[in-house]
């Protein structure tokens, strides 16, 4: 048995090649509700990086994550945000350790994506 490498499961896409994609995956900001209620991508949707990390424990995950994001297919694409792309990768590897087999990672985060899209 071989173990995937973070290159095999998570991509990094730039936030200009996101929103040139023709049909998006989820974005999920993984900043915290402050940050995300102060200002955040078009469409995307909260999920912290703590919540992430306790939610890939089974005992917690009905707590943590949230039904919209339980409901998430495995396969279905999905793509994580932060503000400087130090959290977003840590979310990415480990939502791709739960089995997601398309996971994007927003290379340069929030800030990328304010200086690039404004």
């Amino acid at each position: 048995m071989t173990t995937a490498t973070r290159a095999e499961t998570v991509t990094d896409i730039t936030p200009q090649e996101f929103v040139n994609l023709p049909n998006p995956p989820v974005l999920i900001d993984v900043r915290s509700k402050l940050e995300y209620s102060a200002k955040h991508a078009p469409n995307a949707r909260n999920l912290s990086l703590p919540r992430v990390m306790l939610g890939s424990m089974p005992l917690l995950r009905k707590w943590m994550w949230p039904e919209w994001f339980r409901s998430i297919p495995k396969d279905e694409p999905i793509a994580v945000v932060c503000l400087t792309a130090h959290r977003s990768p840590i979310a990415a590897q480990q939502l791709a350790k739960q089995g997601f087999s398309q996971v994007y990672n927003v290379s340069g985060g929030m800030m990328e994506w304010w200086k690039t899209l404004k």
